[in-house]
């Protein structure tokens, strides 16, 4: 592996829960032209009022190391944790597939969404909307086949993404 080599890397980052720290996050990538390929936001500790940011982002193994300094600098940030690196983790996303088709399409359709795992959550004469979590490859794939029979609107989480173990945030 080379310095050159792009990467893809998860990182969880624990904030303050106050306004515009997603701001500044977003800034700091957007400032140094860093790109965001998925960006998933929730509180984590009501009490402690913190939020996790989930981010995955692509870069030279220099530019990742950066990216993790720079939002480590932060004021609201308490905590940056690279997941690709620090030892194994689950990642999921969870999309919803709209799909418009009828006769065969629409069986084609009922029969891989059941290969995929995907559930129909709703369901009309002329469309369904499927239900899929997993791994980000996954639904891509099954976004793909779906294409063909009628695929009509995507809307999709971006990753969640945590340590195996015992390992903390």
């Amino acid at each position: 592996m080379t310095q050159d080599t792009i990467e893809r890397h998860t990182m969880a980052v624990l904030v303050d829960n106050e306004s515009g720290v997603l701001a500044r996050v977003i800034g700091l990538f957007a400032g140094r032209g860093y790109n965001i390929e998925s960006l998933t936001v929730a509180e984590v500790d009501d009490d402690a009022h913190q939020s996790r940011i989930t981010i995955v982002t692509e870069g030279t193994p220099q530019v990742i190391a950066q990216i993790k300094a720079q939002l480590d600098r932060l004021v609201p940030v308490h905590k940056v944790h690279d997941l690709t690196v620090e030892g194994p983790s689950v990642e999921r996303e969870l999309a919803l597939v709209k799909v418009v088709a009828k006769g065969d399409r629409r069986v084609e359709a009922l029969r891989i969404s059941d290969v995929f795992r995907a559930r129909a959550i709703d369901s009309t004469l002329e469309s369904f909307v499927f239900e899929i979590t997993g791994a980000s490859a996954k639904i891509d794939a099954f976004i793909n086949l779906m294409r063909p029979l009628g695929l009509s609107d995507v809307s999709r989480t971006g990753v969640a993404a945590i340590a195996r173990g015992t390992a903390l945030m």
